[in-house]
């Protein structure tokens, strides 16, 4: 297992989608196991694998932290089935290092998702695990939290990131 880099806006491989994975085999392990190890020690409670620059639809969430063993979900080539209500809550996201914002999503989701071994699954989920689902599900569609805020609020954060890319403050946070 492996740390790797972790991808920061405006990267283009955030900005556009991933390609779907063909075939669950031992690359495909190797890559979440690199994911999950890079969350863990970021911290993060998710991560797609264009944030570590693989435009492959994969992503792993674990709303723990890792603080609770088992907890971690893996989403390989996701599909929404369905979802329902609506929250808003603080998201953070570890390709924006120290902005949070405050976006609407879903409160429920049921996900059609392959497994680590191929298998289709169905995984459903509520509140805080479905707002972080769908977070790191926008990821792979090549989106980010950005496009949740108004237009205005969006070109202001723009702009304070440029400045701050310029200033050499718009670094990854540390995960080693």
């Amino acid at each position: 297992m492996a740390i790797r880099p972790l991808v920061l806006y405006p990267d283009p491989v955030l900005l556009r989608p991933t390609s779907a994975v063909e075939v669950v085999d031992d690359s495909i392990r190797d890559l979440v196991r690199d994911m999950t190890e890079t969350m863990y020690a970021a911290p993060g409670v998710g991560l797609a694998a264009n944030q570590v620059g693989e435009s492959l639809r994969v992503c792993v969430v674990d709303i723990t932290a890792g603080e609770e063993p088992g907890n971690l979900r893996v989403f390989i080539n996701p599909k929404v089935l369905e979802s329902s209500g609506s929250q808003v809550g603080e998201e953070g996201c570890l390709s924006f290092p120290e902005i949070t914002l405050m976006v609407e999503r879903p409160y429920a989701v049921k996900v059609e998702t392959l497994d680590l071994q191929g298998n289709k699954v169905v995984v459903e989920a509520d509140d805080f695990l479905a707002r972080a689902m769908m977070h790191e599900f926008e990821h792979l569609d090549g989106y980010v939290f950005l496009r949740n805020v108004s237009s205005l609020k969006r070109e202001i954060l723009k702009r304070k990131i440029k400045k701050m890319i310029k200033t050499g403050d718009w670094v990854a946070l540390d995960a080693t």
